[in-house]
């Protein structure tokens, strides 16, 4: 896998560009590539949408930085990210792309440790942001639509944990 060389923090490596509701239409027509979103429905988004943030980053502009305090999560509208882990010597190692509709961070902005993993734009990217404030608020305000995302949202990491699990078990060792 390709290795990544990270320099210093990209001090505007995200550029707020406005709330959601200016894509909602757009983020709407996706739907069907959001697995997070797949039980929602164009009210249910353009709802959504009033609590992202929406965010351009640059090629090359490093998102999310592997152990650093985090509490949102990115949802790619344009663009493409790389995700990055680091070995056990500390070099980077890319383990997966993500594309337009799928979804980076769940993770820190549901148990608020620290990133797992870098994820570095390899072209100009469009990116929403949900916070966890933002997530606490939809469940507050709209029961049924934080149910769905947060029902959505167990599923998507469930199938994460099946699907990492399957893999691990080609590693360990028959006795």
């Amino acid at each position: 896998m390709p290795e990544l060389s990270i320099e210093e923090p990209d001090q505007d490596k995200l550029v707020l560009i406005g709330d959601g509701s200016i894509m909602s239409d757009e983020i709407a027509d996706m739907v069907g590539r959001i697995p997070l979103f797949s039980e929602l429905d164009r009210q249910d988004i353009r709802d959504l949408a009033t609590y992202l943030l929406l965010y351009k980053a640059k090629k090359g502009a490093v998102i999310l930085r592997e152990g650093e305090p985090g509490d949102y999560m990115l949802l790619v509208i344009h663009g493409t990210v790389d995700i990055y882990k680091s070995d056990r010597v500390q070099k980077q190692k890319r383990i997966n792309t993500v594309t337009p509709g799928m979804t980076i961070g769940e993770m820190a902005m549901v148990d608020g440790e620290p990133r797992f993993a870098t994820c570095v734009a390899t072209e100009p990217a469009t990116l929403a942001a949900l916070s966890r404030e933002g997530l606490v608020r939809i469940i507050d305000e709209k029961p049924r639509l934080g149910a769905k995302i947060l029902v959505q949202l167990l599923a998507m990491m469930n199938q994460r944990l099946r699907h990492t699990s399957g893999i691990l078990v080609d590693y360990l060792k028959v006795s």
